[in-house]
């Protein structure tokens, strides 16, 4: 086995930040931690060292500088910040998908994106058959590290196979152990009333998948042929287990053992135990056994204490046992067979000559994997990382036309019957049950719209005329309202549809009538418009307003004369201005007490009709309101956070930060665009680039909702994960992003030819 590296192109690092659980909390990875501190620390006398521990607690000691609640998405911005101010060279992170928040524990990856100094990451577990989360975590957190570092070859080897890890960048570097000193196991026996007794150790946190039943089922036939031995299971049950259950999985084993007649033989210590009690029950041990019944296990920490301090080791046949073992030192059995464990426990405590073998064995290696060697390995590796060429670590970024994703329309093809667009989908599915709805017909006939110029293919053409018929029967004639809600059988929930959806539906055939090159579209969406924008005017909600306002827009630049939408355009504004003048202070500058949905849709109204009548103020307004929304929709670490809506933001409550919409994020996108192009001012396109990279995982989650393969999109980002349906609203919300900032990147390309 090849441990760590020594490449010559090293250099010395001063200030080092370590990331993880930290000790007093009881975990091996806190134990881990702090082990590693005191040896780099150790190592290298001048090197300035302080860890960010995860979690809120009180005690923890001096090293420790800042903590992290995992569930608190701003703490990581804190932790980010913490790491520039002290000046470090290096992060070492330890990483375990459970330790951070997020699916996955993908509130990490916003913070890496942010430190700008060599990200050193000791991966605890390497998954060959991560689920989707764990899959862009790890693959992001490949991206975002200049050096990995894992406990095993077979670890370097996932990470080569399974995630293209470049082997170069990978050190392989042991579970560090303590300096043991040789000793026999009687003095450590006397102490802990063992004395007499052959004894089997298994240590560590406890809970399902450590196989101890196995142990337990081996011992009626190890304590037949040695009524001497005992096994001995140390260890408190692990924290999460005894969330959830208590103590129901220690008192099984304990109930298997007395259903076995063993109970004698078995003793459990129930505690978690300091370095130096762990020592003396290690060196009271004759045999160390670890019977986990699964194959992945990259690292065990239990495995290799015993090694180190000598110990015989049996074992079931899991990537770090049969690598530790592999030059001796202990024996391989079946995993699941109590048989084979007790069979090679007899084996071994029959010839104490094989036994005292084994223990030299593993003594001797084990001389390669104390913290005094394993903490200058370490250094080898911050070293290796801050000689190397410094790694840009920045979130998902939208710099040119070429950055973008491709348009796909396969998922709302799908969503697309001969009636119109369903509303919702099960993950990728139509789901058939909610129907259609106005609202997501009218936004996909803005779309095929916008597309009609750049894509003749018959489909979208066929999609296009299938909205629009939807639109055309959602109008209802006897009352001048637009319907919203149809069910699948092609039944009208309802007489008129709420204020919004007549405004999305206007908004929708404005565009139409302006903008599309079939003759019959546009004379359709004539129509349809005319006849539907007079209620507009005892309309109370002032996104109706905005929508209708938008659609206004759209037609007045095709038909410049119809002075009955120009009146109707300035009461709308008119409206909308007193709002604000009502509303809007120094510290709230909207048109509304709360912030609730679509709210970009209100300030992208105002500047579009105030660009046309400079003497109203809709234009300053429309501005000033959109730039005050995007700070409050601006987080921390820079990336776009949409008001949630599980709860909005009330100008006197807490923000709801989550359930985060698709629908702000493309309200968002096309405000700032209409704002660059009535101004521009680069810093609108810069701000509608940022809203877009919420997509694409530029987010609170740090995990993207648009999905490449269907070309759909999530339907909302909560607190530890995506919700995986991918519904017509966020799906078109998603294309019409794309395609609204295409257009404007593409406008703007050209426009810097010309010029040059």
């Amino acid at each position: 086995m090849h441990f760590g590296s020594n490449d010559s192109n090293t250099r010395k690092i001063r200030k080092l930040v370590v990331l993880g659980n930290y000790v007093p909390k009881r975990c091996g990875i806190a134990t881990f931690t702090e082990d590693l501190y005191q040896a780099v620390t150790s190592a290298d006398p001048l090197l300035d060292c302080s860890v960010i521990a995860m979690g809120d607690r009180s005690d923890y000691p001096p090293e420790v500088a800042l903590t992290i609640d995992p569930s608190d998405t701003s703490a990581y911005q804190r932790a980010a910040d913490y790491v520039r101010e002290v000046g470090a060279d290096a992060l070492c992170v330890q990483h375990e998908f459970g330790i951070y928040g997020g699916a996955a524990g993908s509130y990490l990856m916003p913070l890496l994106r942010h430190v700008k100094v060599p990200v050193i990451t000791t991966l605890h577990s390497i998954l060959r058959t991560p689920d989707i989360a764990q899959r862009k975590v790890m693959d992001e957190l490949v991206q975002r590290s200049s050096r990995l570092v894992v406990m095993a070859e077979k670890g370097a080897e996932i990470l080569s196979d399974v995630y293209g890890v470049d082997r170069a960048m990978i050190d392989v570097i042991p579970h560090g152990v303590p300096d043991f000193q040789w000793s026999e196991s009687d003095p450590s026996k006397k102490e802990l009333g063992y004395t007499g007794k052959k004894v089997l150790l298994t240590f560590g946190l406890l809970g399902p998948g450590k196989g101890i039943e196995f142990a337990i089922r081996s011992m009626p036939a190890i304590a037949k042929r040695h009524p001497e031995a005992l096994y001995v299971v140390l260890g408190a049950t692990h924290p999460n287990l005894v969330a959830h259950e208590g103590e129901r999985y220690r008192e099984s084993l304990q109930q298997l053992a007395d259903d076995l007649g063993v109970t004698s033989h078995v003793h459990f210590e129930n505690r978690f135990v300091d370095m130096l009690t762990l020592k003396r029950y290690i060196a009271a041990a004759d045999i160390y056994l670890t019977p986990y019944p699964n194959q992945a296990q990259i690292t065990s920490g239990t495995l290799a204490y015993a090694f180190g301090a000598g110990k015989a080791v049996i074992s079931t046949p899991y990537w770090h046992a049969q690598e530790l073992l592999s030059r001796g030192g202990g024996l391989l059995v079946e995993p699941r067979d109590a048989g084979a464990i007790s069979t090679a426990v007899n084996r071994l405590l029959d010839d104490p000559v094989e036994m005292d073998l084994l223990r030299r064995t593993a003594f001797k290696q084990g001389r390669e994997m104390t913290w005094t060697r394993v903490g200058e390995l370490y250094l080898d590796s911050f070293g290796n990382a801050a000689a190397g060429t410094p790694l840009d670590h920045p979130a998902p970024s939208i710099r040119r036309l070429e950055d973008l994703p491709p348009l796909k329309l396969d998922h709302l093809e799908r969503l697309t019957d001969r009636t119109g667009l369903f509303q919702h989908a099960t993950f990728d599915i139509p789901n058939y049950h909610e129907g259609y709805c106005t609202d997501d017909n009218a936004r996909a006939f803005i779309l095929t719209v916008q597309l009609e110029s750049a894509a003749a293919q018959p489909a979208l053409r066929l999609m296009a005329s299938t909205y629009l018929a939807f639109l055309a029967s959602a109008f209802n004639q006897g009352n001048g309202r637009f319907r919203n809600f149809m069910s699948h059988s092609r039944q009208w929930l309802e007489e008129a549809g709420s204020e919004d959806s007549h405004g999305r539906a206007l908004w929708a055939v404005g565009r139409g009538a302006a903008g599309s090159r079939r003759d019959g579209w546009r004379l359709l969406c004539i129509d349809l418009f005319q006849r539907g924008l007079p209620v507009v005017e005892h309309f109370s909600s002032p996104r109706a307003w905005a929508f209708a306002l938008l659609g206004m827009q759209e037609y007045l630049s095709a038909y410049p004369s119809d002075l009955g939408v120009h009146r109707l355009r300035g009461i709308m504004v008119e409206r909308l201005l007193k709002c604000w003048q009502e509303c809007a202070g120094d510290e709230w500058n909207w048109f509304e007490d709360v912030l609730t949905y679509d709210n970009a849709r209100i300030p992208q109204a105002l500047i579009l009709a105030g660009s046309e009548l400079p003497e109203s103020g809709a234009l300053e307004a429309g501005l000033a309101s959109l730039e005050w929304l995007m700070k409050v929709q601006t987080a921390d670490f820079g990336h776009f956070r949409p008001i949630g809506n599980n709860g909005f933001y009330s100008r006197d409550g807490d923000r709801a930060d989550f359930d985060q919409q698709p629908l702000e994020a493309q309200a968002t996108v096309a405000a700032c665009l209409s704002a660059w192009q009535v101004t521009g001012e680069s810093s609108w396109l810069d701000a509608a680039k940022r809203a877009f990279e919420w997509f694409l995982g530029r987010n609170d989650v740090g995990l993207p909702l648009h999905d490449a393969d269907t070309g759909g999109c999530c339907d909302g980002l909560q607190p530890d994960r995506v919700n995986a349906n991918q519904g017509a609203e966020s799906s078109l919300a998603f294309s019409l992003s794309l395609a609204e900032l295409r257009d404007a990147m593409a406008a703007k390309t050209e426009t810097v030819k010309q010029i040059a």
